[in-house]
């Protein structure tokens, strides 16, 4: 591999002009379809397998056009205080907005609060349910507007009005300090290089890798069923491995000039050695991504397989346009220890301070001289930081969960101070009694089992269809919606169902969208031990491919497993216990996300192996060379130590950035991706692996004779690019590059 991706370098580094021209190309090729694509909305939403989901399916068969998951909104309408609802000016004020609500394209009905009985015992709350025909994520912007002008209209008039419910889904807002941690990325490349020029690579090729696939998902939304979420996690992931693996390249090139080679002999080593790992490293993130598949969610396999796409595109734009700008460079990148006039003059510094031993050199010197110790303080630091894991709550988040400056927020809360804290989750009982021989029987019986559950307050008469054989009952809980004991009674119903079937032949399903959130969670966490086993196994092979070791593979996942459950240690810490809350901007403590394990195992994995595949590649590299096993893990650290602390510190950064969103989600995401590179890269990469690698020194690269030779041969050291190309000088390629 190391041979043909050579060639590749200096390949694209001679016919720069045609590489450039043919990522111009894509990228506007992308745009365009971006532009011309029809408007899609956000991905519509379904849980194959579920209860939840098969409730749902049956509505629609049995209650056509009744729109069973489609949009819901609550709008919540108070008195003045020591005024009733229902008095005159305030009746009619209510009136006016359930007729103007009544009048949106996708509405599919509106409850009158006076006629349906939604006002509360003390008559100062009442509230409208507006269904919709498509779901909260299909519904069109001019629904949501029409929502919240009839709001205002009756604000205007006296009352206090809030809407809830899942009509007022929008693609959450990253806020400015995504461009902070795009600029902090700036700032980290400058100072690693020394060069604007050369810092400004890495950052142009990214964006130029985002654009191409963030502008492909645009145009292929509405003919995949894309959401505008599924772009947030591919422009996330798109620039941390973009900037990274483009660094990656960009600082073995400047290691190679500064050896004496020539720029394009140098741009073909740095993709052959730097660009070996980069694929692998792409592998592993694109396995981990495309792993998300197994959990069995649309929507999430959906952002996994587009956000893979993405680094796919990164890698390549790696192996090519960088070699190609850096040929368009030329002079004004120099070798590694050389600064530009602004940094120094461009002098390259003195043989004195070459000669001194680099922080990473001192550093590695530092862990192989007491290995012992560095292991034990790493990993008590990590076990430490894991803690708050044992007592992870998942769920997912609700109303309940924003922000109390939300309209969200504050109709949960005007409902619960109404109708009680379960109003706001209520549960829909489906009793399919095509198998029964008396339906209506099955009904009440399933209404009257129901009544005599702990935690119920209200239980709704059956609604049959027009053939009479499914009814639906809804039950309010005394708990609200994430809440333990909302969870139990939903089970609880389920449980009664099997008694219901066995004696009338109807079948009871719970569904609604507490019932989802509970199902949706139950499923990822049953998917998450297959999901490591599938992500972690296949990576285990192929980084076996990649060192030629069992054990160093071995050691790279179990460090992952320790820094991962570190990071979730701190999520739960934050988010659920609320330490630190108010610097994250955490306005409400709640249960974790329960996506948020199994999400952070893949990206995390793919990406803590971006640290381990091009650090430990230097090491092997050494030690391929003759390097005894413990001088081979200093000089991996003396040339990779500050390229992958720079990594790390941009990609932080880069995930820091989303912490600024509006959306609860997107913000525990970033925080949680944050966190775990910082473990993984500075802890687990930079202590816990030379420690290891240092205690097992020969057996760290041992392969049974049986494995080496039924192995591939990838060269990622780049052994075959011994006596390739050591002909040409800086001086003959300034001659070649003059004539190009």
């Amino acid at each position: 591999m190391a041979t043909f991706l050579y060639k590749l370098g200096r390949l694209a580094f001679r016919r720069r002009h045609f590489v450039a021209l043919l990522w111009v190309a894509l990228l506007t090729l992308a745009g365009v379809g971006a532009a011309s694509a029809p408007t899609a909305g956000s991905s519509s939403f379904s849980i194959p397998g579920t209860e939840a989901q098969k409730a749902f399916d049956l509505l629609d068969q049995r209650f056509p056009g009744t729109s069973a998951d489609g949009a819901t909104a609550r709008v919540v309408f108070k008195a003045p205080d020591g005024e009733k609802i229902s008095a005159a000016a305030n009746k009619d004020t209510v009136e006016k907005a359930v007729a103007d609500l009544s009048d949106g394209s996708e509405v599919a009905s509106v409850a009158d609060p006076f006629k349906a009985g939604a006002v509360s015992k003390d008559g100062t709350i009442g509230y409208a349910s507006v269904r919709y025909d498509v779901s909260g994520m299909e519904l069109a912007d001019s629904s949501r507007d029409a929502l919240e002008t009839a709001a205002q209209d009756a604000r205007d008039a006296g009352l206090t009005v809030e809407v809830g419910g899942d009509a007022l889904q929008t693609t959450p807002e990253t806020g400015a300090t995504e461009v902070i941690g795009i600029a902090i990325a700036a700032v980290v490349l400058v100072i690693t290089f020394g060069s604007l020029i050369a810092a400004g690579l890495p950052l142009l090729t990214a964006i130029v890798g985002v654009g191409i696939g963030v502008a492909t998902i645009t145009a292929l939304a509405s003919a995949l069923d894309l959401g505008s979420t599924t772009s947030t996690l591919a422009t996330m992931i798109g620039l941390a491995v973009g900037i990274d693996y483009a660094l990656f390249i960009v600082s073995r090139y400047r290691a190679e000039l500064a050896e004496g080679r020539g720029r394009e002999e140098a741009a073909g080593r740095a993709v052959g050695t730097a660009g070996s790992a980069v694929v692998f490293a792409g592998l592993t993130v694109v396995i981990a991504l495309v792993g998300l598949s197994v959990v069995n969610i649309p929507m999430l396999t959906k952002m996994g397989v587009a956000a893979a796409g993405t680094v796919a595109i990164a890698v390549l734009i790696a192996l090519t346009m960088i070699p190609a700008l850096l040929g368009y460079a030329g002079r004004r990148i120099g070798p590694t220890g050389q600064r530009s006039k602004l940094f120094g003059g461009g002098r390259v510094r003195s043989a004195e301070r070459s000669a001194k031993p680099n922080m990473g050199t001192r550093w590695a010197a530092f862990v192989v001289r007491r290995p012992v110790a560095v292991l034990l303080l790493g990993v008590l630091g990590l076990g430490a930081a894991a803690v708050p894991a044992a007592s992870l709550e998942l769920g997912l988040p609700d109303d309940g969960s924003q922000p109390t400056s939300t309209t969200q927020r504050r109709a949960y809360d005007l409902l619960s101070e109404g109708f009680g804290a379960g109003f706001n989750g209520p549960l829909v009982v489906v009793v399919d009694a095509k198998g029964s021989d008396s339906p209506q029987a099955a009904f009440t019986r399933v209404g009257d089992d129901i009544k005599g559950l702990k935690d119920v307050v209200t239980v709704t008469p059956a609604a049959a269809n027009k053939a009479g054989d499914t009814a639906t009952i809804t039950v309010v809980p005394d708990s609200k919606p994430s809440s333990a004991s909302t969870e139990q009674l939903v089970h609880a119903i389920r449980d009664q169902g099997a008694d219901i079937t066995s004696a009338t032949g109807a079948k009871v399903l719970v569904t609604g969208s507490t019932a989802m959130n509970i199902d949706v969670s139950q499923k990822l966490n049953d998917a998450l031990i297959p999901y490591l086993i599938l992500v972690v196994g296949l990576a285990f092979l192929l980084l076996i491919v990649v060192f030629r070791s069992i054990l160093v593979p071995l050691k790279a996942a179990l460090g992952f497993l320790l820094s991962v459950t570190a990071a979730l240690g701190a999520v739960v810490a934050v988010f659920q216990w609320g330490w630190l809350s108010g610097l994250m901007g955490v306005e409400e403590t709640g249960p974790v996300m329960s996506m948020m394990p199994i999400f952070m195992v893949g990206v995390v994995f793919g990406l803590a192996m971006d640290y381990e595949v091009f650090l430990v590649t230097r090491m092997r590299e050494a030690y391929v060379h003759g390097e005894k096993p413990r001088q081979a893990v200093v000089t991996g650290f003396r040339h990779g130590a500050r390229v992958v602390t720079a990594a790390a510190v941009i990609m932080m950064a880069v995930f820091a950035g989303f912490i600024g969103s509006s959306e609860s989600m997107i913000k525990m995401i970033g925080f949680g991706l944050a966190i775990a590179v910082f473990f993984d890269a500075f802890v687990v990469r930079m202590a816990i692996v030379p420690a290891v690698l240092a205690l097992l020194g020969r057996r760290a690269w041992w392969l049974p004779g049986w494995l080496d030779r039924l192995l591939p041969n990838v060269d990622v050291e780049g052994e075959g690019l011994r006596g390739l190309g050591d002909g040409g000088t800086d001086a003959d390629e300034e001659r070649a590059l003059a004539r190009a």
